[in-house]
């Protein structure tokens, strides 16, 4: 097979229709869609990523009043957030109608569905009577695709089209809350911060990451992680723990002296997001025996770049 790359909005369309592969661009990352109603085109989206079938996949959808038909009910809360955070990186999970493959669910009752801020997949969504169903376009655990480019170098003849959209906005995956008994839960920390949500709906509880069964996408103890071996926490400390290896920094507003990449100079959380799953992948195409990842501040979209982080870790 293979893969083409360009912005055929037509094309995209008609290979989904088709039940073909189609990597789209979103605010978060960049997803690897399938007609989410095909569970013949969703199981291609397993293999060509490696990805164990127990992992649930996400919805995604162009029209809200598409939830009555893949839902069974809409609590009061998740309206209010949808109301405020749609189009935009939110994942809601919501109790899943039988026109949901158990597939794309993992055999639960629930299934995250959610509505990219981009404009080009927007456009692809509302010319399509069906949901996508689209988790990151990369290998299983390794980092999330930013750019067109990134989908490329990793999913080349696995998959028939990717959509250029540019670079991803956002750079994090989405935050995905669930509504047991009508109250919410924080799944995975994303791209809008958990005082953003609360701020609409007041508390949430947030659940930590870790389930060999998970109920939502990304809840993998390990996950995001490169091939070189990542270590994180204070960067000074790693440093001079490392310092007779050949190791880069990966670190917030500067790199310490040290080879590496900083994620925003500006020392903006924001930028810094944005830019984590690129400045990784660079990383980790340059011969280092080591990355070191410095410990963002713990607030803001800093508490999900952390999770990412703490995540990709992989202690020798």
């Amino acid at each position: 097979m293979q893969t083409e790359i360009g912005t055929d909005l037509n094309l995209s369309a008609k290979l989904l229709k088709s039940g073909k592969l189609v990597a789209i661009p979103t605010e978060t990352v960049y997803g690897l869609a399938a007609n989410g109603y095909d569970s013949k085109a969703v199981t291609g989206i397993f293999e060509a990523k490696g990805r164990p079938h127990f992992d649930p996949l996400i919805l995604h959808i162009g029209d809200i009043a598409q939830l009555d038909s893949l839902t069974l009910s809409f609590p009061e809360k998740a309206k209010k957030l949808a109301e405020v955070f749609w189009p935009g990186p939110l994942t809601l999970i919501l109790p899943k109608s039988d026109l949901v493959p158990d597939l794309v669910s993992s055999g639960l009752s629930t299934v995250g569905i959610r509505m990219p801020r981009h404009e080009m997949t927007l456009d692809l969504l509302k010319s399509i009577d069906f949901p996508l169903a689209a988790p990151s376009a990369n290998p299983f655990g390794y980092i999330s695709p930013t750019s067109a480019g990134h989908v490329m170098d990793q999913l080349s003849g696995k998959i028939d089209y990717i959509l250029d959209g540019g670079e991803c906005s956002v750079g994090l995956e989405s935050t995905i809350v669930s509504f047991p008994e009508g109250e919410a839960v924080i799944l995975r920390k994303g791209g809008i911060p958990i005082e953003d949500i609360e701020s609409v709906i007041g508390e949430v509880a947030v659940q930590t990451t870790g389930s060999s069964n998970p109920a939502a996408p990304g809840m993998l103890v390990s996950h995001y992680a490169p091939r070189t071996p990542l270590l994180f926490g204070d960067i000074k400390s790693l440093m001079a723990e490392n310092k007779n290896r050949n190791f880069a920094v990966l670190g917030f507003s500067e790199t310490h002296g040290q080879p590496g990449e900083a994620l925003s100079k500006a020392g903006d959380l924001r930028e810094a997001a944005q830019n984590l799953f690129s400045s990784l992948r660079r990383l980790d195409t340059e011969n280092y025996e080591l990355i070191l990842a410095e410990s963002m501040p713990e607030t803001g979209l800093g508490v999900a770049i952390n999770d990412r982080l703490r995540r990709a870790e992989q202690r020798n």
